[in-house]
């Protein structure tokens, strides 16, 4: 075989240039070896190249593969909990090509060394690609802002403290304007640390009946408040990380209209789920932020759909069991979130909300332009990175059959339409699940 792969009778959609080809034999997507030769819905009206791999899409969508911008691997540090190998493998599974990790690691991500570990690990696992954030901070924690210009020699994407805010204003203005030089981006977790310091759900009814501490929606519009009005001061840019409350996308949504630097993105908890998930002590429902009001989830979807909010990302956060079956104050917040990143998205389409390719780009285009990574496009030329998957198939979430070291999710049982059939980075198919 010379390595050509021609995918035919599927329906080719590429958000980036407006692409949506219906599925049909004689169109389809040529690649050979780790790059796209050539689509459309006629390039194999003079017949298919004898030397290439014929793979029947059935009929199903084939997209660039999935953007994840905000994942956590945990290594180094925290191998037990997930690590880059069983990372990518749940990245691939749900149709993720390419994931940008978190630096808040043990050591963090303050240092080219530690970079190049994690990218050198990559490399030797070889499936997803894997790019990483640095922190803004020393240790991810402090007020000593990084070497920025040597991290993003190194292959630093943007900087972010992970899941720390960055607390201290002149710290934060000034980060803003350092990162003015290499024209980067600053990701913030907007959260008031000290409004939130002790909070473990939504403070509201529901927080006040379980007799839990609250953290209030206001900790992430107090904090927007404060970073917009830097942003608008230094001219930096800034991106809000998984925004979950009304008042933050209205934030956002005047930020954007004024003319500041400013984009978000938001974790699928928050548009499809809201703080009821959490019921009688649910610690699986248990993340940061935490789950909002019905009101909020609406106000969520409705930014996705007017364009305030431009990404959604998995907020991959992995736990093991032990970190999780606890009482609810004491367990750990987050999830897995990878394997139901596409199914949980398309929700936003089977419920008329978004158009497929309008959907697929808030987990493709978007993500890559906003981070300027060279994936999450199809074009001649392009890395062949590819996800085939049924939109319409029903499945169920089931996070005892995730291939992530992480076996909890707030979706446990939820039935969803979507799944993935055929995973592809740089021309090598990495997963197969069914047709």
């Amino acid at each position: 075989m010379s390595g050509k792969v021609a995918y035919i009778n599927a329906r080719v959609i590429d958000p980036a240039s407006g692409v949506d080809h219906p599925a049909s034999a004689s169109g389809g997507v040529l690649t050979d070896g780790t790059k796209i030769v050539a689509l459309g819905p006629d390039i194999f009206n003079g017949g298919r190249p004898d030397d290439a791999e014929i793979v029947d899409c059935g009929g199903a969508v084939l997209a660039p593969g999935l953007v994840d911008m905000r994942v956590d691997f945990c290594e180094p540090g925290n191998e037990h909990k997930e690590d880059i190998e069983s990372g990518s493998r749940a990245a691939a599974a749900g149709g993720v090509t390419a994931v940008v990790t978190l630096p808040d690691t043990e050591p963090a991500i303050d240092d080219a060394s530690v970079l190049e570990f994690v990218a050198r690990r990559a490399r030797d696992v070889k499936l997803v690609k894997v790019f990483g954030y640095a922190t803004v901070t020393r240790g991810g924690n402090s007020d000593e802002i990084v070497e920025m210009g040597l991290l993003r020699e190194a292959g630093a994407v943007a900087f972010t403290d992970g899941r720390r805010a960055v607390a201290n204003a002149k710290t934060l203005s000034r980060a803003l304007k350092y990162a003015l030089a290499f024209d980067t981006l600053i990701v913030q977790h907007a959260e008031e640390p000290s409004l939130s310091a002790g909070g473990v759900m939504q403070s509201g009814e529901l927080s006040t009946r379980l007799g839990l501490p609250g953290i209030p929606r206001e900790a992430e519009t107090i904090m927007l408040d404060r970073d917009l009005t830097l942003v608008k001061m230094t001219g930096g840019r800034y991106h809000a990380a998984h925004v979950s409350t009304a008042e933050g996308v209205e934030r956002i949504r005047a930020a954007k209209a004024a003319g500041l630097r400013v984009t978000c993105d938001t974790a699928p908890p928050y548009f499809a789920l809201n703080e009821l998930a959490v019921g009688e002590y649910r610690t699986f429902a248990k993340l940061s932020p935490p789950l909002r009001s019905e009101d909020d989830r609406q106000a969520i979807v409705a930014g996705l759909a007017d364009g305030t909010i431009d990404c959604i990302a998995s907020d991959h956060f992995p736990q093991d069991q032990e970190a999780k079956r606890l009482p609810f104050e004491l367990a750990e917040s987050g999830s897995s979130g990878l394997e139901s990143l596409l199914a949980l998205t398309l929700e936003l389409v089977h419920n008329g909300h978004l158009s497929l390719i309008d959907a697929l780009a808030k987990v493709t285009s978007a993500p890559s332009a906003l981070l300027k990574l060279p994936t999450g496009r199809l074009y001649a030329g392009a890395p062949a990175d590819l996800v085939i998957f049924d939109p319409d198939k029903p499945a169920r979430i089931e996070p005892d059959s995730f291939v992530s070291k992480s076996k909890n999710s707030p979706f446990d049982g939820r039935l969803v339409q979507g799944q993935v059939i055929r995973t592809v980075v740089d021309g090598r198919t990495i997963h197969t699940g069914s047709a």
